[in-house]
C-alpha cells in the first residue's frame, strides 16, 4: 500500500488532493460485487480495467479507499474518512483491525486533525465513516474535533439500530453506527441534512438515494470548473459504460440506476469530472455520451493508483 501523499489538482477557486486509505483488492469478484453485470462487459473492457480497477491475475475486482480533501473559501474540507484503524469488523472482515498511514497520509497533504473544519459523509456506511472517530484508551472520540460533521438524515435514522431496518448488508455495517457516527453526534458536533445543503458558493450537497437511502452527491460549480463527488453511486468504471449496472450493496436498485442515469447526463452535458470514493488508477474521469451509456472521454490528472495493498 503507497504511504505518500497525493496529487492536488484546481478546480475554480477549489483545490482538491486525494487522501489515499487503501487500495488493492476486496476479495469480490465482478460478478459477486456487480452480479447484474455481463462477463462480456468486463471481457470487452479488460484493456483499460486492468490492472487498475481488475486485477487480471487473480479476477478480484481492485478498489480505493481514499478521502477526497478540499479548500474551499478558506474551509478545509474531507469528503469521506475511510474505514478507520482498529474496528471489530465481524461481517466486513476485510475492512476488520486494519492498522493504516490515513492520518499520516493526511499530514502529509499539509492537514492536522484539528485543522478540518467540515466533514461530509456522503453515506454511514463501513468505509465512509472510519475516521469520523478514534481510539482513545477504551472511548471512541472525534478525530477532527473543531469540524462540523454534515450526515444525510434519512442515513442517519436508517443506519441508527434502535430503528431495526431491513437492509441488503445483513449485519455488514455492524458496530459502525456505535463507534464511528454515535460518538459524534452525542459530541454535539453533527449537522444532520435534508434534501439539499449549500455548503458554500462553491459546493452543494443533494440528495440521490438509492444505494443507501441517504446516499448524496456534492457538487462543485467553481468559475467554468465542474465536477461532482458521487461517492457509491458507483465503484468501477464498467458502471459506466452499463450505467443500469448496480453492486451487491444498493438498498434501491431501481433508485440507484436513476441516480446514476440523471448525474452521469449532467456531468456528460456540463463536462464535469466525476469522482467517485473508490476508484484506483487516476481516481476521476469526464465522461461522454454513448449510445444507452457513456464512455471515458478523460482521467483526472491524479497520479494513478498502480500498486496493491
Amino acid at each position: 500500500m503507497a504511504s505518500e501523499p497525493v496529487d492536488q489538482i484546481t478546480l475554480g477557486e477549489v483545490t482538491i488532493t486525494r487522501v489515499q486509505e487503501y487500495y488493492g483488492p476486496v476479495e469480490m469478484t465482478p460478478q459477486q460485487f456487480f452480479p447484474e453485470s455481463s462477463p462480456h462487459a468486463w471481457e470487452r473492457n479488460s484493456s483499460w480495467l486492468a490492472p487498475h480497477f481488475l486485477d487480471p491475475g487473480t479476477g478480484i475486482v481492485n478498489s480505493a479507499i481514499q478521502t477526497w480533501l478540499l479548500r474551499s473559501e478558506g474551509r478545509t474540507i474531507l469528503v469521506d474518512t475511510g474505514v478507520g484503524n482498529h474496528r471489530y469488523r465481524p461481517y466486513a472482515p476485510v475492512w476488520s483491525y486494519l492498522d493504516t498511514g490515513f492520518l499520516g497520509n493526511l499530514a502529509r497533504a499539509g492537514v492536522r486533525p484539528e485543522d478540518v473544519d467540515l466533514v461530509i459523509n456522503t453515506h454511514l456506511h463501513v468505509d465512509h465513516v472510519g475516521w469520523n472517530t478514534f481510539q482513545d484508551g477504551r472511548a471512541w472520540v472525534p478525530t477532527f474535533p473543531n469540524a462540523t460533521y454534515l450526515m444525510p438524515k434519512p442515513d442517519f435514522d436508517f443506519w441508527n439500530p434502535v430503528n431495526n431496518h431491513t437492509t441488503v448488508l445483513g449485519r455488514g455495517n455492524q458496530n459502525v453506527f456505535e463507534d464511528s457516527v454515535l460518538p459524534v453526534h452525542e459530541a454535539g458536533l453533527t449537522e444532520l441534512w435534508d434534501d439539499s445543503y449549500q455548503i458554500d458558493a462553491n459546493l452543494r450537497l443533494d440528495l440521490a438515494p438509492g444505494h443507501t437511502p441517504g446516499s448524496s452527491v456534492l457538487t462543485l460549480r467553481s468559475g467554468a470548473d465542474r465536477a461532482v463527488f458521487v461517492g457509491d453511486m458507483m465503484h468501477n468504471p464498467v458502471q459506466f459504460v452499463e450505467p443500469d449496472v448496480n453492486s451487491c450493496f444498493c438498498e434501491d436498485p431501481a433508485a440507484a440506476r436513476a441516480a446514476r442515469a440523471k448525474v452521469f447526463g449532467w456531468a456528460a452535458d456540463n463536462n464535469a469530472l466525476v469522482i467517485p470514493a473508490h476508484l484506483g488508477g487516476h481516481g476521476a474521469a469526464e465522461l461522454i455520451r454513448e449510445g444507452s451509456g457513456f464512455a471515458v472521454k478523460g482521467w483526472a490528472p491524479f497520479s494513478p493508483y498502480s500498486d496493491h495493498h
